[in-house]
């Protein structure tokens, strides 16, 4: 449930490495060693994957129509797409969601084995190539994405992280039982951070009437504070900080964000805070949908 409290104009204190980079942001993220985090990250997943029995592989991962084996043979086929042709399909694509069912289903006859070794040998290739994509001249390069938008190539780590985070801790993870261990600050940082950016973009149609500034406040390790607003060419803007001109404000654990930033749980099962207009706050919070 949530609740509804005054608007302030305090500012938040903000992390200073999840200053994201998006549409009216100037200020890129710092402080994040986002190949080191997708590292671990990777890692934990090999660990998982190599407990797993033949009937937790069948078993149905909260991905709607995907199984835990599909999860994964998601995850390997972007990793191996990097290296291949599917790269530029993937950057031309209408619709990421419907290009990803479809690197799904051509593995689906693939033995679980099968599936763990090309996510485990083609990430490992690309763990070395994530530090070059971190330095200039390549880090600022803008990396087209389908329908979802254009990035700095340094944000595709953080977009692997994110795809880690929800496909592991909450697709997998959770219907299985299994327990893992709370992501660290950075980890966290990181995951937001492609969120943040992404927001204008993935929400472009979604948010066209938005007309008055708003704050989103995510506590905890890795989180910050935003200020969101109408921006130009039909994009939101987001910058860090809170503005006291805001008329409506969202806080809640950061944690969280990833599960109701993306649909796969009701925001209102979250205990997020909605400060002032108490409409407008709804009603971002019900047209956000991110990927």
């Amino acid at each position: 449930m949530s609740v509804t409290r005054p608007v302030t104009s305090a500012t938040r204190p903000l992390s200073t490495s999840t200053a994201a980079w998006c549409h009216g942001s100037t200020l890129p993220a710092v402080g994040i060693d986002r190949a080191a985090v997708l590292r671990r990250e990777r890692g934990a997943v090999l660990d998982l994957c190599r407990t797993l029995t033949d009937g937790e592989w069948a078993a149905a991962s909260d991905c709607a129509g995907w199984s835990v084996k599909d999860v994964i043979a998601h995850m390997g086929a972007a990793f191996h797409g990097c290296f291949t042709p599917w790269l530029i399909r993937v950057m031309r694509t209408p619709n990421i969601e419907r290009s990803n069912d479809g690197d799904v289903e051509g593995r689906r006859g693939w033995e679980p084995a099968r599936v763990l070794r090309e996510y485990e040998r083609w990430g490992g290739y690309l763990m070395g190539a994530v530090p070059l994509m971190q330095r200039p001249p390549l880090a600022g390069l803008p990396i087209p994405l389908g329908d979802i938008g254009r990035y700095p190539a340094r944000l595709l780590a953080s977009a692997f992280v994110f795809d880690h985070h929800v496909h592991l801790r909450h697709d997998i993870a959770t219907p299985l039982g299994r327990t893992l261990p709370a992501p660290d600050a950075d980890h966290m940082a990181t995951v937001v951070e492609w969120l943040i950016a992404g927001l204008p973009q993935m929400c472009r149609g979604a948010m066209t009437w938005v007309d008055r500034p708003l704050t989103l406040t995510l506590e905890g390790g890795g989180g910050g504070a935003w200020t969101i607003d109408r921006g130009t060419g039909g994009l939101l803007r987001i910058d860090p900080g809170v503005r006291g001109s805001a008329t409506a404000g969202i806080t809640g654990a950061v944690t969280d964000f990833p599960i109701w930033g993306t649909r796969r749980r009701p925001w209102r099962d979250h205990g997020l805070v909605l400060d002032g207009d108490r409409e407008l706050a709804t009603r971002f919070l019900d047209s956000l949908n991110l990927i």
